[in-house]
């Protein structure tokens, strides 16, 4: 009878031993069935509603915090007129620029930077505009530029896109900006919708 049972125990140790081995997944990964299962997906639909609503939270605040960057820049100047100086190269340096390059792009991107976000990271103010981030014509007509959004302004002369900004506000037909680059400095302008060739969104 002893016999028996330290068999039956011999028997059960070995039965616990693999399935250890097999990461106890009757154990860690039960069959979900009825109420219970329908309480697991609720739970992470759930999940990721929250995950949802903070994302949708979280991007006014981002909007915002570009903004105020780029207003803290303003009256940054060149040293000489040549697009240099400590603040400017900063700029620069943030796109791989040295002094001397034109610095819209940089000062862009160099405030996105700031806030947070790896792009636009760009010196070239064109390839801040790729057809999949801007606006379409009836989104502009619908008021859907928001701050922080970036706006073009087209060179006949260079047939390109050659100057970028960040925009500040909308007020009716006009937009207030804060941009680089222009009369050497960090300025905030009012500037027409009629005069800008394009608006692009990173954010969302």
């Amino acid at each position: 009878m002893a016999t028996m049972h330290y068999l039956f125990f011999g028997i059960l140790s070995i039965a616990i031993f693999f399935l250890s081995r097999a990461g106890h997944a009757a154990v860690a990964y039960p069959n979900l069935s009825g109420n219970y299962a329908g309480s697991v997906n609720i739970h992470v639909e759930s999940v990721n509603q929250n995950l949802s609503s903070a994302h949708c939270n979280t991007l006014p605040r981002t909007r915002e915090r570009i903004v105020a960057l780029a207003v803290q820049e303003i009256g940054v100047r060149e040293a000489t007129g040549k697009n240099d100086g400590t603040r400017v190269e900063t700029y620069l340096r943030y796109v791989g620029l040295g002094k001397g390059n034109a610095w819209c792009a940089a000062f862009v991107s160099w405030c996105y930077g700031k806030a947070g976000l790896g792009a636009p990271r760009n010196a070239w103010s064109p390839a801040l505009f790729p057809m999949t981030r801007r606006y379409t014509a009836r989104q502009i007509e619908q008021g859907t530029v928001r701050q922080a959004d970036l706006f073009a302004i087209y060179s006949p002369s260079l047939q390109r896109i050659n100057h970028v900004g960040i925009v500040r506000k909308k007020e009716g037909n006009w937009i207030v900006t804060v941009e680089g680059n222009v009369d050497n400095r960090v300025l905030s302008k009012r500037r027409p919708l009629a005069t800008i060739y394009a608006f692009s969104n990173w954010l969302d």
